[in-house]
């Protein structure tokens, strides 16, 4: 029925958006929700224009409700995605600034380094889908031999970090990955070198030597959002486990709040694990832990969409983020300051900050700011590389 109407390219390309959104989220179609009552009240262009109008209503009611997987409930992950390895030469090694880095929000200068090209896991909200080929894995196959060729100054710090472009865990040492960036980081005192994973995999880390300035850290989410929203990876329990594993071999270890999704009773779930991780965890072991939610840019949000991957992940509001799309500041505000206030116990030896966020949410959430990504930087890598020491003179280096 909806087809029959004489819509303008606007009106079409919105309500395109809203079918999408609504056929992601498991609702109802805009042919179940039509409006009949507004066809016996309005005539020709302005039915048109309340039709519209109508479907925007229940399209941003939706966005501003707290989310729920109730209507998820009957849905299983389609896990018939065949996953393939393509071994490739590349002319240089993917060695850069972090490609998210910004003067407009406040960003640490972290240095990437991409070992492997893309990932198996598949998070709705992942941009990494979005810039390499869904089911392709690419691997560099002289990605050892470049990197003995990297020349750092041996006088300054550097915070490295290869999971970027895939999850630094997932494929263990596969492709003999791990065993060159632990060389590489051996070779290098002045590196801080960070492997972030949702992965359990950690075999390779466990039977081998690990170097000192390795920090391995994980992405955490409830268990809600892991089932519904970052299929194929570990889940939070399997998650906390290798970490505490690791922590326990001597290996510092760290981790990422990011995103934080809303969904509702949100601040309960997060809260919990929170309340674990300061429970199980010894802080002098956990080199940082850091904030952040959801964020897209246009593109993005069109290749989300187009996956047509059952997902909530897009049903939330959307504030300008500096060019960008995420929660406004307010909920932001709310989230990051129950965050770090839970984690009281841990202030004064734990690293906390804020990835990719506003620089003005830094004094309302931590009681302080960085005057620029400069001083953050230097004061990040000046925080690590002290308990990288601190670790090298206390168990004499047995582990690296």
């Amino acid at each position: 029925m909806i087809e029959n109407f004489p819509f303008s390219v606007s009106q079409k390309k919105i309500l395109d958006t809203i079918a999408q959104d609504f056929k992601m989220w498991n609702e109802k179609s805009l042919e179940e929700l039509f409006p009949h009552h507004l066809c016996e009240k309005y005539k020709d262009k302005e039915l048109l224009r309340q039709i519209v109008r109508y479907y925007e209503n229940i399209w941003n009611n939706l966005k501003n409700t707290p989310t729920n997987y109730q209507n998820f409930k009957n849905i299983t992950y389609d896990n018939s995605r065949k996953i393939s390895f393509v071994s490739h030469t590349n002319e240089t090694l993917g060695f850069g600034m972090c490609p998210v880095a910004s003067p407009k929000t406040r960003c640490c200068n972290l240095l990437t380094l991409d070992a492997v090209q893309s990932c198996g896991f598949d998070c709705s909200y992942c941009a990494i889908q979005s810039f390499y080929n869904e089911n392709k894995i690419g691997i560099d196959s002289s990605f050892n031999e470049k990197l003995k060729t990297i020349q750092l100054d041996p006088n300054e710090i550097y915070h490295i970090g290869t999971g970027q472009s895939s999850d630094s865990l997932m494929w263990g040492n596969k492709f003999g990955t791990l065993e060159a960036l632990f060389d590489f980081a051996k070779t290098n005192p002045n590196v801080i070198l960070e492997l972030k994973t949702k992965s359990d995999n950690i075999n390779y880390l466990l039977e081998n030597v690990v170097p000192k300035n390795v920090i391995v850290t994980w992405s955490l989410n409830p268990q809600i959002i892991i089932d519904n929203e970052e299929h194929l990876s570990a889940s939070l329990d399997s998650r906390i486990q290798s970490a505490l594993k690791l922590s326990r071999k001597g290996i510092l270890v760290g981790f990422h709040f990011h995103p934080i999704v809303v969904f509702e009773n949100y601040l309960l779930e997060y809260g919990k694990i929170y309340a674990r991780l300061i429970k199980e965890f010894d802080p002098k072991m956990v080199a940082l832990v850091s904030f952040g939610t959801l964020t897209f840019i246009k593109p993005v949000l069109k290749k989300l969409r187009q996956r047509g991957l059952k997902s909530k992940i897009l049903q939330m509001p959307f504030d300008d983020a500096n060019g960008k799309y995420s929660y406004p500041l307010e909920l932001k505000k709310e989230m990051f300051k129950h965050a770090y206030e839970s984690f009281k116990p841990w202030y004064k030896d734990v690293f906390f900050y804020l990835c990719m966020e506003d620089e003005s949410l830094w004094k309302e959430v931590f009681g302080y700011e960085y005057i620029s990504n400069n001083q953050f930087e230097e004061f990040m890598k000046e925080a690590y590389m002290k308990k990288v020491e601190g670790f090298r003179v206390k168990m004499g280096d047995m582990n690296g």
